[in-house]
Protein backbone atom coordinates (compact mmCIF):
# COMPACT_ATOMS: atom_id res chain seq x y z
CA UNK A 1 0.00 0.00 0.00
CA UNK A 2 1.39 3.27 -0.73
CA UNK A 3 1.30 6.14 2.11
CA UNK A 4 -0.19 9.12 1.54
CA UNK A 5 2.19 12.33 0.60
CA UNK A 6 3.25 14.31 3.29
CA UNK A 7 0.75 17.39 3.43
CA UNK A 8 3.78 19.97 2.31
CA UNK A 9 4.46 17.98 -0.87
CA UNK A 10 0.54 17.84 -1.63
CA UNK A 11 0.34 21.41 -1.31
CA UNK A 12 3.37 21.99 -2.89
CA UNK A 13 2.23 19.91 -6.34
CA UNK A 14 -1.55 21.49 -5.30
CA UNK A 15 -0.23 25.04 -5.77
CA UNK A 16 2.16 24.69 -9.10
CA UNK A 17 -0.71 22.81 -10.73
CA UNK A 18 -3.35 25.75 -10.05
CA UNK A 19 -0.63 28.22 -10.82
CA UNK A 20 0.22 26.46 -14.18
CA UNK A 21 -3.58 27.15 -14.83
CA UNK A 22 -4.15 30.16 -14.00
CA UNK A 23 -0.93 31.43 -15.91
CA UNK A 24 -2.39 29.26 -19.30
CA UNK A 25 -5.58 31.03 -18.85
CA UNK A 26 -3.59 34.66 -18.54
CA UNK A 27 -1.31 33.98 -21.62
CA UNK A 28 -4.65 32.57 -23.92
CA UNK A 29 -5.97 36.27 -22.65
CA UNK A 30 -3.26 38.25 -23.63
CA UNK A 31 -2.63 36.80 -27.08
CA UNK A 32 -5.37 39.20 -28.60
CA UNK A 33 -3.01 41.97 -27.87
CA UNK A 34 0.13 40.61 -28.74
CA UNK A 35 1.65 40.04 -25.42
CA UNK A 36 3.08 37.30 -23.44
CA UNK A 37 2.91 36.85 -19.78
CA UNK A 38 6.25 38.44 -18.99
CA UNK A 39 5.52 40.96 -21.05
CA UNK A 40 1.96 42.39 -19.37
CA UNK A 41 3.59 42.00 -16.26
CA UNK A 42 6.82 43.88 -16.86
CA UNK A 43 4.26 46.61 -18.55
CA UNK A 44 2.26 46.63 -14.65
CA UNK A 45 5.59 47.12 -12.99
CA UNK A 46 6.38 49.81 -15.04
CA UNK A 47 2.32 51.23 -14.76
CA UNK A 48 3.26 50.59 -10.91
CA UNK A 49 6.47 53.08 -11.21
CA UNK A 50 4.82 55.76 -13.99
CA UNK A 51 5.87 58.60 -13.95
CA UNK A 52 8.95 57.32 -12.71
CA UNK A 53 11.14 55.03 -14.85
CA UNK A 54 13.29 51.82 -13.57
CA UNK A 55 16.59 50.35 -14.16
CA UNK A 56 16.73 46.48 -15.73
CA UNK A 57 18.05 45.28 -11.87
CA UNK A 58 14.99 46.80 -10.27
CA UNK A 59 12.55 45.05 -13.14
CA UNK A 60 14.38 41.68 -12.43
CA UNK A 61 13.03 42.23 -8.62
CA UNK A 62 10.02 42.71 -9.38
CA UNK A 63 8.87 40.30 -12.10
CA UNK A 64 6.89 37.44 -10.74
CA UNK A 65 9.13 35.17 -12.67
CA UNK A 66 12.83 35.45 -13.38
CA UNK A 67 13.39 36.40 -17.11
CA UNK A 68 16.78 35.15 -18.27
CA UNK A 69 17.12 38.01 -21.05
CA UNK A 70 15.51 40.68 -20.02
CA UNK A 71 17.25 43.18 -21.68
CA UNK A 72 15.45 41.21 -25.08
CA UNK A 73 12.07 41.51 -23.72
CA UNK A 74 12.73 45.38 -23.27
CA UNK A 75 13.92 45.56 -26.56
CA UNK A 76 10.72 44.17 -28.20
CA UNK A 77 8.43 45.90 -26.03
CA UNK A 78 10.10 49.09 -26.78
CA UNK A 79 10.26 48.10 -30.22
CA UNK A 80 6.24 48.17 -30.24
CA UNK A 81 6.30 51.63 -29.11
CA UNK A 82 4.77 50.22 -25.28
CA UNK A 83 8.59 51.33 -23.10
CA UNK A 84 10.85 53.80 -24.37
CA UNK A 85 14.73 53.10 -23.13
CA UNK A 86 17.06 55.82 -21.87
CA UNK A 87 20.27 55.94 -20.64
CA UNK A 88 21.01 57.31 -16.91
CA UNK A 89 23.11 60.67 -17.42
CA UNK A 90 25.07 60.18 -14.20
CA UNK A 91 26.02 56.91 -15.74
CA UNK A 92 25.96 55.70 -18.78
CA UNK A 93 25.71 52.09 -18.52
CA UNK A 94 22.55 52.46 -16.57
CA UNK A 95 19.29 52.32 -18.90
CA UNK A 96 16.72 53.62 -17.53
CA UNK A 97 12.93 52.01 -18.90
CA UNK A 98 9.49 54.05 -18.92
CA UNK A 99 6.35 53.01 -19.70
CA UNK A 100 4.52 55.31 -22.86
CA UNK A 101 1.20 56.52 -23.38
CA UNK A 102 0.70 53.57 -26.21
CA UNK A 103 1.57 50.95 -23.21
CA UNK A 104 -0.89 52.98 -20.66
CA UNK A 105 -3.41 52.84 -22.97
CA UNK A 106 -2.69 49.20 -23.95
CA UNK A 107 -2.89 48.18 -20.30
CA UNK A 108 -5.83 50.07 -19.85
CA UNK A 109 -8.13 47.99 -22.80
CA UNK A 110 -6.67 44.53 -20.62
CA UNK A 111 -7.46 45.66 -17.33
CA UNK A 112 -11.24 45.26 -17.41
CA UNK A 113 -10.81 41.58 -19.11
CA UNK A 114 -8.19 40.61 -17.26
CA UNK A 115 -10.05 41.54 -14.06
CA UNK A 116 -13.21 39.35 -15.57
CA UNK A 117 -10.66 36.29 -15.67
CA UNK A 118 -9.45 36.65 -12.79
CA UNK A 119 -12.93 36.82 -10.50
CA UNK A 120 -14.17 33.54 -13.20
CA UNK A 121 -11.10 31.43 -12.09
CA UNK A 122 -11.69 32.42 -8.40
CA UNK A 123 -15.50 32.24 -8.69
CA UNK A 124 -15.13 28.47 -7.33
CA UNK A 125 -14.05 30.56 -3.97
CA UNK A 126 -15.69 32.65 -1.43
CA UNK A 127 -14.10 36.15 -1.08
CA UNK A 128 -13.14 34.85 2.27
CA UNK A 129 -11.05 32.19 0.91
CA UNK A 130 -10.16 33.69 -2.19
CA UNK A 131 -8.23 37.08 0.62
CA UNK A 132 -7.56 34.02 3.08
CA UNK A 133 -5.80 32.32 0.05
CA UNK A 134 -3.69 35.69 -1.27
CA UNK A 135 -2.96 36.06 2.74
CA UNK A 136 -1.69 32.64 2.39
CA UNK A 137 0.45 32.78 -0.79
CA UNK A 138 1.72 35.91 0.66
CA UNK A 139 2.95 34.50 3.84
CA UNK A 140 4.80 31.73 1.55
CA UNK A 141 6.30 34.24 -0.72
CA UNK A 142 7.46 36.04 2.13
CA UNK A 143 9.41 32.98 4.03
Amino acid sequence: MISPAPPEQEAFVALQRAATRLMDGVAEALKQYGLRPAQYNLLRILRGAHPESLNCRQLASRMMTREPDLTRLVQRLAKAGLVRRARQASDRRVVRIGITAEGLELLDRIDEPMLALHRLRFSVLSPRQTAMLARFARRLFES
